[in-house]
């Protein structure tokens, strides 16, 4: 099966240093066509039968809530640690144990703003008169995530203006450097 490209590199200048920037190729793609035969077909096979086993799954679950539940929460949990926030699972059920507490830190803070953002972004998509799926939902979605927690002055609700990374200390080492500010949507 030959590679689909899925966007190019630039080279762009982030913390004093010349980094590669990856640039995604809009959606949805344009060319060439996706055919669906070979190794791509058992790929789909092999997805389809997981999501089959994840509904048979389901099914054994005593209660499909709770199941959610707890799968958003480690996915929140999970998300959080990729900005370097160092709550854990226990964490978050501890204080969701407790009822109308405050946070016990910043770190859960930044947990449950994630579940909030979540929450706001779901109900808009499944409401016939919430936002679609769109600059505007992502920038509301932001505002929530970044609501009272670290990062709350870097223009909460709103498109960056300057080279970002994730992961490593510099943007040197980063593990992603995503697009620069003028490759954006705006």
């Amino acid at each position: 099966m030959s590679k689909r490209e899925t966007g190019r590199y630039e080279s762009t200048s982030a913390g004093g240093e010349q980094v590669r920037a990856f640039v995604p190729h809009a959606l949805p793609p344009a060319g060439p066509p996706i055919v669906i035969e070979g190794e791509l077909a058992e790929r789909v096979r092999a997805a389809e039968q997981a999501l089959v086993r994840l509904e048979l799954a389901g099914e054994m679950v005593p209660s499909l809530d709770w199941f959610i539940y707890a799968f958003v929460r480690k996915e929140a949990v999970l998300s959080s640690q990729i900005e370097g926030t160092q709550a854990t699972l226990m964490d978050l059920l501890n204080y969701e144990a407790k009822n109308d507490a405050p946070p016990p830190n910043a770190d859960v803070e930044e947990v449950c703003n994630y579940l909030d953002a979540l929450t706001f972004a779901r109900e808009q998509l499944s409401d016939p008169s919430g936002l679609p799926l769109s600059i505007r939902l992502l920038n509301e979605t932001h505002r929530l995530l970044l609501r009272g927690v670290r990062g709350e002055n870097k223009q909460p609700g709103e498109m960056r203006r300057s080279q970002n990374w994730i992961g490593g200390s510099r943007p040197g080492n980063a593990a992603y450097v995503p697009p620069p500010p003028n490759a954006l949507p705006w």
